[in-house]
């Protein structure tokens, strides 16, 4: 049994900055992080877009040297059995047990499986790890067929990328547009578009009557009756919260590891982080919410390092989300569903932002696309709007020619 300290179960972004975040505020005893794969925790957002395009290697969060140099002991590989709350450690599928002080779970998510799709010759697969992504890279190329299911953004970015390939690509989506969730349908629409434009085939309102996989395809029946057959499917339906050993602990679920304000769970001691929890979100009155983004992962890790460390702080970020498909970029800051009015701001070129306002004009949520960072600075501004619950003229909004810092000011 090691010596207590501070435990993060789970080698991810989120797991990494709260391992990193605790030294950074000043800890000094032991730190350990726990992960499943082999790989030092990477960046996820390049797996769907520059890993499958020139086969490099995973990005690390960050190098070996500096775990070492941060004495942080990283053990990769490594499964959980269970955790004991009541004396506080952790049974590993070594052998080994693990004491904690503190425990962090920053489990994160699995992707949700199709029913059905469990073949024999792996040529319906998922994304979801740096060693999936390397399995697809290999099954798309000039010439491949490659059916995805599900239209968002991971399939929608993969689709993006296998373009770029020279694959054929078909994506199925039963929503009736793609990005049904979290994106407007003006914003969806362009990237639609722009799909179409590349040559995607978009079969959307449309469901999966059964998929028959083969030593050579995989033949796939929609329930209109249409038939064909690709090489690859890729499924990117959504994720779930990986929450069995909070579960088998005793510890509460809310689609997710459900948390307080301070990401502290219903266990003492106990916080959790990231794609795996549930938690309040103070500017939308208490509304629980689960994210599965980047940004997310990095500020909750930090959070929860300090309130490991008696911060007691509370989350105030506001929910950002970002795609890169082609040369464009969409942004999204905030909820904007339930929101009464929508304004447009034209920007530069054929760019432009959307805000999202609620019945009593206070400002819940931006959304923008362009090429680039086009939109980028201005869904900055926006978040700082909405976390101020401004009330902004509807007017000076669409008005390209009112600065979004003057509103703030205001």
């Amino acid at each position: 049994m090691s010596t207590a300290g501070m435990v993060i179960l789970g080698a991810g972004e989120c797991g990494a900055c709260a391992a990193f975040a605790l030294r950074s505020n000043g800890y000094d005893g032991p730190v350990t992080l726990i992960g499943n794969e082999s790989h030092l925790p990477y960046e996820r957002p390049p797996l769907s877009k520059t890993t499958l395009v020139d086969g490099a290697g995973h990005k690390p969060v960050a190098p070996i040297e500096a775990y070492r140099e941060a004495k942080i002991d990283v053990r990769l590989g490594v499964m959980v059995d269970s955790i004991s709350l009541g004396d506080s450690h952790l049974s590993l599928s070594d052998g080994n047990r693990i004491s904690f002080e503190k425990l962090l779970l920053a489990t994160g998510a699995r992707p949700r499986r199709l029913p059905g799709s469990e073949f024999a010759h792996g040529r319906v697969k998922y994304l979801r790890t740096f060693d999936d992504a390397v399995d697809i890279r290999s099954s798309i190329g000039p010439v491949r067929r490659l059916a995805i299911i599900g239209a968002g953004f991971i399939g929608l970015e993969l689709a993006a990328t296998a373009r770029s390939l020279g694959c054929d690509v078909t994506v199925i989506e039963a929503q009736s547009r793609v990005l049904q969730r979290g994106v407007p349908e003006a914003i969806a629409a362009v990237i639609s578009a722009r799909h179409l434009q590349e040559g995607v085939v978009l079969r959307c309102g449309v469901g999966i009557s059964s998929l028959i996989e083969t030593e050579t395809g995989v033949e796939i029946n929609l329930a209109d009756g249409t038939e064909f057959t690709v090489d690859t499917v890729v499924v990117g339906i959504g994720a779930m919260p990986n929450t069995a050993l909070a579960e088998a602990a005793g510890i509460d679920l809310d689609n997710g590891i459900a948390v307080d304000e301070t990401l502290s769970t219903s266990a003492p001691n106990v916080f959790a982080a990231g794609d795996c929890c549930s938690f309040p979100l103070p500017v939308y009155g208490g509304r629980r919410v689960r994210l599965e983004a980047w940004r997310n992962a990095r500020d909750q890790g930090a959070l929860a390092a300090r309130n490991m460390l008696g911060a007691n702080e509370v989350i105030n970020s506001i929910p950002y989300f970002w795609s890169d498909q082609y040369d464009l970029t969409l942004q999204v800051a905030g909820l904007a569903d339930g929101a009464a009015t929508t304004v447009r701001r034209d920007v530069d070129g054929d760019a432009f932002l959307l805000f999202h306002l609620n019945a009593d004009g206070v400002l819940v949520a931006a959304s923008g696309i362009g090429r680039g960072l086009t939109v980028a600075r201005d869904i900055k501004l926006a978040e700082r709007l909405i976390a101020s619950k401004v009330v902004p003229n509807p007017v000076a909004l669409a008005s390209p020619d009112v600065r979004l810092k003057t509103l703030l000011a205001g």
